[in-house]
């Protein structure tokens, strides 16, 4: 049985949400020194501040090799938590995702975790993989990216570099300010749920969409109130959409207020851990991956209420690949204990 559709209907809009927001925060150079301060206080917001900086090295760099020992593979953990108003997941993390990216290959393996997957960890209750999160943040919210880093890399066995939360409003306020996207809705689309605040209601047929219709847009998964369900193709179909219109109109843009309005949205709603000198060097290597070295792992999962439990084999042979990517040695085996996991 297929994972809840209203758990996993976010979980691919993340992935255009962080293409959106690197893409935005690179193509603002050009526009001269408002735009490059505006820029950079942006990505002094999203940079973890210096006395909470934690980084734990994946490999050792060659000392002859400068390319490497300035931008070394990592692994990082991209998180995206819900605020919408009227929503209820307020600090709960509704997408995980794992990317490992290697700047010297230009190449990136992506792996989305399933926001209700089952953890066991030793020292904590167990609890679905979204509550972490929001469990460290109201401990202490200053060390919360920190420990749910260290929480998630423990039980998988995989050293993570380091952790990005995205607040999904982020894709909202930007097709705002944007003046909305002209849309072929490919389907009817109705579903509802009070409990996330989440009201989906929109006709087939080309409409300019506002931020919220457009973040529904590409949520859709099934219905609750009779329309059709949609199949992956499609959402593909409708990321790509979105992702070629934003592009589109970011290169329109003429005015620096327009561009100034976009890098708030970026300061306001991506918070990491990433030291600000590293960041940059990130943003730079990351522009220069290509769609065709961009690796989707994927996970056979099954829903056994209330926890969704993944196929182990898969799990293992998906964090190998993410080592690989990064170039970490794959001998050591292994071990998820701490994973809801079922064999084939």
């Amino acid at each position: 049985m297929p994972v809840k559709p209203k758990r996993i209907a976010i979980r691919k809009v993340f992935l255009i949400m962080s293409l959106v927001i690197v893409a935005l925060i690179i193509g603002v150079g050009i526009y001269g020194g408002y735009i490059y301060y505006k820029a950079d206080s942006a990505i002094q917001r999203i940079a973890a501040p210096p006395s909470l900086q934690h980084k734990d090295p994946l490999v050792e760099n060659s000392p002859d090799d400068e390319e490497k020992k300035l931008t070394p593979p990592l692994i990082m953990l991209l998180a995206g938590i819900d605020s919408r108003d009227g929503g209820a997941g307020l600090l709960n993390t509704d997408v995980l995702m794992l990317i490992s990216f290697n700047p010297q290959t230009h190449s990136a393996s992506l792996l989305s975790l399933p926001r209700d997957l089952l953890l066991k960890p030793k020292s904590l209750p167990s609890r679905k993989a979204n509550f972490y999160y929001a469990y460290y943040s109201i401990k202490d919210k200053s060390t919360a990216i920190h420990n749910t880093k260290h929480l998630f890399g423990d039980l998988l066995g995989l050293p993570i570099d380091y952790m990005v939360v995205v607040n999904f409003d982020a894709l909202r306020q930007t097709v705002d300010t944007l003046g909305g996207l002209e849309i072929d809705v490919d389907m009817d689309m109705k579903y509802n749920d009070s409990a996330d605040g989440t009201h989906i209601d929109l006709k087939k047929g080309l409409h300019r969409l506002d931020g919220k219709q457009v973040l529904d847009f590409v949520r859709y998964r099934k219905s609750n109130q009779g329309t059709g369900e949609s199949s992956d193709f499609a959402r593909n179909d409708r990321q790509q959409q979105v992702i070629k219109q934003i592009i589109e109109k970011l290169g329109a843009f003429q005015q620096i207020s327009q561009w100034g309005k976009v890098i708030d949205i970026i300061g306001e709603n991506v918070k990491s851990d990433i030291p600000q000198s590293e960041l940059n060097q990130w943003i730079f290597n990351f522009s220069k991956i290509k769609p065709d070295h961009i690796r989707s792992l994927h996970l056979e999962s099954q829903w056994k209420s209330p926890y969704v439990y993944v196929e182990k084999e898969g799990l293992i042979d998906a964090l190998v690949a993410l080592r690989d990517e990064a170039g970490i040695s794959s001998e050591s085996p292994i071990n998820l204990e701490g994973v809801g996991t079922m064999d084939k």
